[in-house]
């Protein structure tokens, strides 16, 4: 049985790579439905933006101000996410490319 360049064998690379792939899979899980949760949030926001321009109230304006706070984050944690699946895929494609043959089929 080789080794891999960084010192563990094939079983160990196999659960590695099986701890990534589940990662991956929960990280574009939790990315899409935060993806729908913006496309809502971001309809609402605009919502928010004519009922603060033809409202031209305090507190509407207030309350656009906050929801579009909010979305401002939740657009950071897409991002966020989004460079998470992409991590985790190079990761995994990584994996992939050093399996023994005999274990990549």
């Amino acid at each position: 049985m080789g080794l891999t360049l960084w010192g563990v064998g094939p079983r160990s690379q196999k659960r590695h790579l099986e701890d990534v792939q589940r990662r991956l899979m929960g990280a574009r899980e939790s990315l899409r439905v935060l993806e729908e949760q913006v496309t809502v949030w971001n309809e609402a926001l605009d919502d928010a933006r004519i009922r603060s321009l033809v409202a031209e109230t305090p507190l509407v304006t207030a309350e656009y101000n906050e929801l579009s706070k909010h979305v401002v984050a939740a657009n950071a944690e897409m991002i966020r996410r989004s460079n998470e699946v992409q991590s985790l895929t190079a990761e995994r494609d990584r994996l992939l490319r050093e399996l023994p043959k005999d274990e990549n089929g």
